[in-house]
């Protein structure tokens, strides 16, 4: 980073002052907190986030030194749980990310299924494999279920990116076909039960595999 471009020492200043006024905030908020999903304790515990990350930013951009901790950000969040304490029904929600990382490696893995699949009187389709990434992956995707993706993903060329899996309370099951085309439109934060992320920000260690170990709800 130019000098030009770094915050100056009277913005680090401002940016600390910013984190304490956001502490004693939030200090407030939990004193007179009206219940166990009080907004204004939410309200105070993004403002905290918000301002601490900001005064981690300046200070390592201008003394490149960071805080002691750290405070999920607003956005890694989740809001007060506002479904059902006995939900009818569950919806579980994925997302894992990758990187192609071997396009080499990928054409031959998935030229190697389509090898294994054709038909004798369809060698030009297996052909189109070898030199499209697209097609490369349309294979691979249709014959693995994704938790063996995951698990061989340096096989096939790929590299694990970020990873994040939601189970939310629903109220009953929604009509068949209802939402194939829009299948995460309907993911409502404030139904969410518990959460489990795996992302490169995280340490090693610090994996989300149980639901007390789910990323915490700050309210």
């Amino acid at each position: 980073m130019s000098d030009a471009a770094q915050p100056t020492a009277a913005e680090v200043r401002a940016a600390a002052e910013a984190v304490k006024a956001a502490l004693d905030r939030h200090l407030e908020a939990v004193e007179n907190r009206t219940g166990d999903d009080d907004p204004a304790v939410y309200a105070a515990f993004n403002e905290l986030a918000t301002a601490a990350e900001a005064y981690d930013e300046r200070l390592y951009d201008r003394y490149d030194e960071v805080t002691p901790f750290e405070i999920p950000g607003v956005e890694d969040s989740l809001p007060p749980y506002e479904g059902p304490d006995e939900p009818n029904a569950l919806t579980v929600l994925i997302r894992r990310d990758y990187a192609v990382v071997e396009p080499q490696r990928l054409l031959a893995q998935s030229q190697r299924i389509a090898d294994l699949d054709r038909e004798d009187d369809a060698p030009e389709t297996v052909a189109v494999v070898g030199r499209s990434v697209h097609a490369a992956l349309g294979v691979l995707f249709g014959e693995f279920e994704p938790d063996e993706i995951a698990s061989r993903h340096k096989e096939f060329g790929l590299e694990e990116g970020d990873s994040t899996l939601w189970v939310a309370a629903s109220d009953e099951l929604p009509e068949p076909g209802e939402w194939l085309s829009t299948p995460f439109d309907q993911a409502d934060p404030g139904r969410v039960i518990c959460r489990f992320d795996v992302s490169a920000v995280f340490d090693e260690d610090d994996i989300h595999g149980d639901p007390e170990d789910a990323r915490p709800n700050p309210a």
